[in-house]
């Protein structure tokens, strides 16, 4: 069962990489263009992504439908605050400006064999390892 469970991930993420490559998500020179405010075309993707996300959100609170072991998939709200979302997206988008890329095209990259990538993803894990450590002293 894991296994089966396992190549669903391995395929799904296949195809998120084919489609990020493809939309050209991963291209450093798209990424330059969207915070240059010169082009639409990174919005467009984003956006796309979030009216996703909010689709299969709503089609799965409004059918109960369940993960792959059958639990039942649960949506916690979360509090609000500007101070969370403002720090946490600063250093967010300061970490995509400087290497590039924010963590789908990071995988999607070293899988084009861009292997200073190892670097960007080892970082952005020691920040999340970090993140873990200090999460009870930061505002949420």
């Amino acid at each position: 069962m894991k296994f089966k469970i396992g190549i669903r991930y391995i395929l799904i993420g296949v195809l998120f990489g084919i489609v990020m490559t493809k939309s050209e998500a991963v291209s450093w020179f798209r990424i330059q263009e969207m915070f240059r405010f010169q082009s639409f075309h990174m919005y467009g993707i984003i956006g796309s992504a979030l009216l996703t996300g909010i689709v299969i959100t709503a089609v799965i609170k409004r059918f109960g439908i369940r993960d792959v072991y059958g639990e039942t998939i649960k949506f916690h709200d979360k509090e609000k605050s500007i101070s969370r979302y403002l720090i946490g997206g600063t250093i967010f988008g300061l970490g995509w400006a400087l290497t590039g890329a924010c963590p789908g095209p990071m995988f999607v990259l070293l899988g084009h064999g861009f292997l200073i990538m190892f670097i960007v993803i080892l970082s952005a894990i020691t920040g999340t390892f970090v993140y873990g450590l200090l999460r009870d002293k930061l505002p949420h």
